[in-house]
């Protein structure tokens, strides 16, 4: 088992909640940088986090202080350190773009950097993004598929990736990009259109709402299992050499399938709740992602095992568990 220090950005959301459950199951001491405000309401906060909390580290500070990111590492000096805090949703980085894209370029920069100065021997991992590709050229993507974002989140994390890359080529930090599809759990954001519908019908069934209302039901997706795509962030760390991975199931669904699985789940027809709203469309849609993870199934022997039905089904279950009607 390892006695290594791991260190996680963004610990408090889904992604960083399996990733901390995992690590601490290959035996790491894991740290969290969460902000002050979720350490004074950790009931709401850090609700993802509550069956581990006590095993866990905590530290605030904020990524837009990079005093507040040196102290940090410079107490934890952790072996790996995994950067998913973001600003990460998508329909909102058009509303903000000034702090979306403040907030995810500058708190990666002043990671890398801290880490170069404080801890050069750390490994790094950057959560990029398959909007990152935006509209792209090919399908499916891959490492090498040029990007074309759509959105200033993708933008931000297009740079993200490029500065990532940067400290690696110029510093010689072990520095690595994943380039993840949409990864979805229960443990995923209400404002995500996975966890809207599948709240919205177990809200449905349980007689609390009448209708759900969507944007674009044809936008496809690349649609997997947080839980497993957390495991390969934790292999591209685990490599002689750092690199740049796509994880992704290479399957792709319509938000209207998403939604028709969802409702006859429970035995209802999606056509009498669902209604569309134009105002919930992107001033720049991206239609269709579709990744090829060749790279990460042939280098870190990463695959995915749960199907796309099990995993809208597993998310419908838990909310109609959470309101007592199942």
């Amino acid at each position: 088992m390892s006695s290594k220090c791991a260190l996680i950005t963004g610990i408090t959301g889904q992604d960083g909640s399996y990733l901390s459950e995992w690590l601490l199951g290959q035996g790491y001491e894991v740290h969290g940088i969460v902000r002050r405000v979720a350490l004074e309401d950790p009931e709401h906060r850090l609700s993802r986090l509550k069956a581990i909390r006590g095993r866990l580290k905590l530290h605030a500070a904020s990524l837009e202080s990079y005093a507040s990111i040196h102290r940090v590492i410079h107490e934890v000096q952790p072996d790996e350190c995994y950067h998913l805090a973001a600003q990460s949703f998508v329909s909102y980085s058009f509303d903000d773009e000034f702090s979306t894209l403040n907030t995810n370029i500058n708190g990666t920069h002043f990671l890398l950097s801290a880490v170069k100065t404080l801890a050069p021997q750390c490994r790094f991992y950057f959560a990029g993004s398959s909007e990152m590709f935006g509209m792209a050229e090919t399908v499916p993507q891959n490492e090498s598929t040029p990007f074309h974002p759509r959105s200033s989140y993708g933008i931000s994390k297009v740079a993200g990736f490029d500065l990532t890359r940067n400290y690696r080529e110029a510093y010689g930090l072990y520095a690595c990009n994943g380039i993840l599809f949409n990864h979805e759990s229960p443990r995923r954001g209400f404002e995500f259109v996975t966890r809207k519908i599948t709240s919205g019908v177990a809200a449905i069934l349980a007689g609390k709402s009448t209708q759900l209302s969507l944007g674009n039901l044809e936008a496809q997706r690349d649609w997997g299992h947080a839980r497993e795509y957390v495991e390969g962030m934790w292999l591209m760390l685990q490599q002689p050499q750092p690199d740049d991975y796509v994880i992704a199931t290479g399957e792709c669904h319509s938000v209207r399938e998403f939604v028709e699985l969802a409702f006859a789940h429970v035995g209802l027809d999606y056509t009498r709740y669902l209604t569309t709203d134009p105002e919930l469309h992107r001033p720049a849609e991206v239609n269709l992602l579709k990744g090829d993870a060749s790279k990460a199934r042939k280098v870190l022997g990463w695959t995915h095992r749960v199907k796309f039905a099990d995993l809208v089904r597993e998310m419908v279950d838990e909310d109609c568990r959470a309101l007592g009607i199942i």
